[in-house]
């Protein structure tokens, strides 16, 4: 198995390559903003705590900066075999998980919803917000195809100072076109923050109308 560092290569190099569809996580790469933690197990509880604290001092440093794309990625070496389903069910209980203690020490966002079902929902840790992007070998997506399971957390308030500087529509428009002409088609999951929840685009998994999120929002009600 290769080690910490080899791997976190390995990630820098799968946002630089001209594939790669998001053109705001090779900004934040530029920007040295990309900050990432390798942990050996997806579906093992016992990193959980260090993940925590990991997310909470990137949070930390990411409300201190002034500057834009900021990204943190938790990178598994293991399972090196999975399947779309299983690598949903892995992403789903570590959410959960990442939810249930902090729930035990913060609030929710008040800025986005807490039920997974409404459209301004988004996923929070330590009162931030966080739009969460999949990755695994085994996606349906080309975009999301990497070496090892991943998850990436976005702070959710960048997207909406993008929107207020009239910068996102045209980042959106360049990531849409990269994704065509990589994936052969835009994401059919792909929505803006209000249309629908944001869950249906965590895991890169195509959906129908009677998937219901399994999350399950333990923070007190503000």
């Amino acid at each position: 198995m290769p080690g910490v560092e080899t791997i976190v290569k390995e990630y820098e190099h799968f946002i630089e390559t001209k594939s790669f569809a998001c053109i705001a996580a090779k900004a934040a790469l530029a920007r040295q903003q990309v900050k990432c933690m390798v942990v050996p197990h997806m579906a093992c509880p016992s990193d959980n705590h260090a993940i925590i604290d990991f997310l909470y001092s990137f949070i930390d440093n990411y409300r201190s900066s002034e500057e834009l794309y900021h990204s943190a990625a938790i990178i598994f070496q293991q399972p090196s075999s999975l399947n779309e389903a299983l690598f949903e069910d892995l992403l789903w209980q570590k959410l959960q998980s990442l939810s249930d203690i902090d729930s035990q020490h913060f609030g929710y966002d008040k800025r986005v919803d807490m039920n997974p079902s409404a459209p301004e929902f988004s996923f929070s840790l330590k009162e931030e917000a966080f739009f969460i992007i999949g990755l695994h070998p085994a996606s349906s997506r080309p975009a999301r195809q990497f070496k090892y399971p991943a998850l990436v957390f976005n702070p959710h308030l960048q997207f909406e100072q993008l929107r207020e500087t009239n910068k996102y529509q045209s980042i959106k428009y360049a990531v849409r076109k990269r994704d065509i002409a990589y994936s052969g088609s835009v994401n059919p999951m792909l929505t803006d923050f209000g249309e629908a929840s944001e869950v249906y685009q965590y895991s890169g998994r195509k959906y129908d109308e009677q998937w219901q999120c399994p999350l399950k929002i333990k923070h007190e009600q503000v």
